[in-house]
């Protein structure tokens, strides 16, 4: 597949900067003096690189102590959680509980709270979690690469996507876009489904449980949170409602990436403490994904066009006469064929291949409509950097 036609959408709009107080600039607050965290990047047009996103001195070679493959890995891993960041504050803006651990929350979108909380009452409270988390991930893995002498990953320069126009989000530039989102959601029947494991049978093809295309997540301005209610509860537009709907099966999306990504690309680590790095923040992405996909399955049963994109869905109800492979209580992964169909089934984290998993997640991101309206260059460079970690083999 061709770079450009990952990027149909070229977004020309001006690079808005993050102040000092900004949740995703708290690594330049002091994690590390010597160097600069905010050095020019310019790096014209087929030049561009995965160099080009290191803001370190060293050119983005590997460190002694680390090797090149090692580096690598963790440079695209710190890339994907600035990304997972970046979705993750604007859901949080709008939607998660607002208080003084998230710099720069005004008071959010209290009518998309509640629907919302139509699946879950806590749902502020985990969107604020979840936004923690990857703001801790993204943080630990650039200060542990400079603790061994290599680069971390800067995508500062590609922040030119359009905020939400909703009262509650900041007017800031973006790395991802969620008002445009097509969301696979076949991991639902993917874990529910035990004849067929992606690893050994990648032609299956595995139901999705709601069919979600070029939907938003969020309000994208106040009229998103007006229209007619003719299910209950009564007081939160079924339009909105829709919305909220999408966001809480894109959450388990992004996060059963993670639960996934983990796991494939420390098959390729060498270094026992990368080996550590990356087994113990994987398993947290797991717990977000249970998390978000029992949550989920409480949406309504629910038809919404879209006023804007004239997009239909229908949320069916995932409670009531679904079979197993859509049952909505089944969130424990159900046993299935591992490592050889000879074996008995075993109830693991799928799929765990590790071979171009990098650059799968890198397109599985694009096709959800993430990096619609980003440059060409961000392309090139989120790709050099998957490249890169796929590259990677153990003692290399």
């Amino acid at each position: 597949m061709k770079t450009d036609d990952l990027s149909p959408n070229f977004s020309s709009e001006k690079t808005t900067s993050f102040t000092k107080e900004d949740a995703t600039s708290r690594l330049w607050q002091g994690v590390v003096k010597r160097r600069s965290f905010l050095k020019g990047l310019g790096v014209a047009g087929a030049a561009l690189s995965a160099g080009a996103l290191l803001t370190g001195e060293s050119e983005g070679q590997s460190s002694a102590s680390l090797s090149k493959g090692d580096v690598a890995i963790l440079q695209f891993l710190s890339a994907a959680e600035i990304i997972e960041t970046d979705l993750w504050l604007q859901y949080t803006e709008l939607g998660g509980t607002q208080d003084a651990e998230e710099s720069g929350v005004n008071g959010g979108s209290p009518l998309y709270m509640k629907a919302l909380q139509i699946l879950d009452g806590d749902m502020p409270q985990y969107i604020h979690d979840n936004t923690d988390d990857e703001i801790s991930h993204f943080e630990f893995i650039n200060a542990y690469l400079i603790s061994k002498g290599a680069d971390p990953v800067n995508l500062d320069q590609f922040r030119t996507l359009p905020s939400s126009k909703a009262t509650g989000a900041r007017d800031l530039g973006r790395l991802t876009n969620l008002m445009n989102l097509t969301v696979d959601t076949s991991f639902w029947s993917r874990y529910r489904i035990g004849v067929a494991n992606p690893d050994l049978d990648p032609k299956f093809v595995f139901p999705q449980a709601v069919k979600i295309v070029n939907r938003t997540a969020i309000p994208r301005t106040d009229e998103d949170l007006e229209g007619p209610s003719k299910i209950a509860p009564f007081d939160v537009p079924d339009h909105l409602k829709a919305i909220a709907f999408t966001a809480g099966f894109h959450f388990a999306f992004i996060e059963q990436g993670g639960t996934s990504l983990y796991p494939s690309l420390a098959q390729r680590v060498s270094n026992a403490e990368v080996l550590r790095v990356l087994l113990s923040i994987g398993p947290t992405e797991t717990c977000h994904f249970q998390t978000w996909q029992d949550k989920a399955g409480n949406a309504l049963h629910l038809t919404d066009v879209d006023p804007v994109t004239g997009a239909t869905v229908t949320f069916p109800d995932l409670h009531t006469n679904q079979p197993e492979s859509l049952q909505a209580n089944l969130i424990m992964p159900e046993p299935t064929d591992f490592l050889s169909h000879k074996f008995p089934a075993c109830s693991v984290i799928r799929p765990t291949h590790t071979k171009g998993v990098a650059m799968g997640a890198a397109r599985a991101l694009t096709a959800d409509g993430l990096f619609i309206g980003q440059s060409p260059d961000f392309f090139k460079a989120l790709h050099a950097l998957a490249e890169a970690a796929d590259a990677a083999q153990r003692g290399f």
